[in-house]
């Protein structure tokens, strides 16, 4: 049960996430920090670490190309640690029945992309005019627009309808929540599967393979050793690549100094 303290709070976060995430300044709309920060204002911060990492893996690979947009990372974050919080469900099945409300959130952030193409012409007057008053004042307004509406948004969905919202959860049969813990389960597999396609270079790939021997195959409570590996892996890497830069650059003046004739020998 969310209490209206609760919802209060996590919807005033929802403001600032919602601000961060259409000025892309802090990245604190990534569904690590929200599920976590999420988790600890609902009084669940595992629940909240536990679903971060699977969400975030799972948008890991996801990035607007164009016109396409993937779904809502703020609301993704807060309706998957929300509807584990509430459903008793695993956050990996949470992640698959959070989708609906991400994916309509970001329909309207679409709507608001094409609606304020229309204050374009406004600010170019503005500019022409040099009214910097009120060239900062049309600014900053779409963003206290969206800023509010995902406060709104997140309100009526954690608090406003979580009875009804609680109650479809747990009405669903066992083998359609059974599907979207599958669904989940896979999610962050084909989030990472999507970054590594664009990121993962052939040089990069023994890396790639010693780290998932680790994961695998040794014995440990956590990930940080994984992580320790990593860095120093990182650090031969880039002490490696800097002392080719340092060689290249003395081989390129040795090669101009040869095509200028050597030492200048005072004649």
């Amino acid at each position: 049960m969310i209490t209206l303290t609760q919802g209060i709070m996590v919807s005033i976060f929802a403001i600032i996430a919602g601000a961060d995430f259409w000025l892309e300044g802090f990245y604190i709309f990534r569904p690590m920090i929200v599920c976590t920060v999420t988790g600890m204002l609902l009084g669940d911060l595992r629940l909240g670490i536990v679903a971060g990492g699977l969400t975030e893996l799972a948008f890991a690979g996801l990035t607007p190309v164009g016109g396409t947009q993937p779904p809502n990372p703020i609301m993704a974050g807060i309706m998957t640690v929300v509807l584990a919080h509430t459903t008793g469900h695993t956050p990996t099945t949470a992640i698959g029945l959070s989708l609906p409300f991400s994916i309509l959130m970001q329909y309207i952030i679409l709507f608001f992309y094409s609606a304020f193409s229309l204050l374009t012409k406004k600010l170019d007057e503005y500019a022409d005019q040099a009214e910097t008053g009120k060239f900062a004042r049309l600014v900053i307004t779409p963003t206290l627009i969206v800023s509010v509406v995902y406060g709104l948004f997140t309100f009526l969905c954690i608090y406003a309808a979580q009875a009804p919202m609680k109650g479809l959860v747990n009405a669903m049969p066992t083998w359609l929540s059974h599907g979207f813990e599958i669904a989940g389960g896979i999610l962050p597999a084909v989030g990472f599967a999507m970054l590594l396609k664009s990121m993962l270079k052939g040089k990069y790939v023994p890396y790639l393979l010693l780290g998932f021997t680790a994961a695998c195959f040794i014995k440990f409570g956590n990930l940080m050793p994984v992580a320790v590996i990593g860095i120093a892996l990182a650090m031969i890497e880039f002490e490696r690549a800097k002392n080719n830069r340092d060689t290249q650059q003395k081989l390129r003046e040795v090669e101009e100094n040869v095509a200028n004739g050597g030492e200048e020998d005072g004649i």
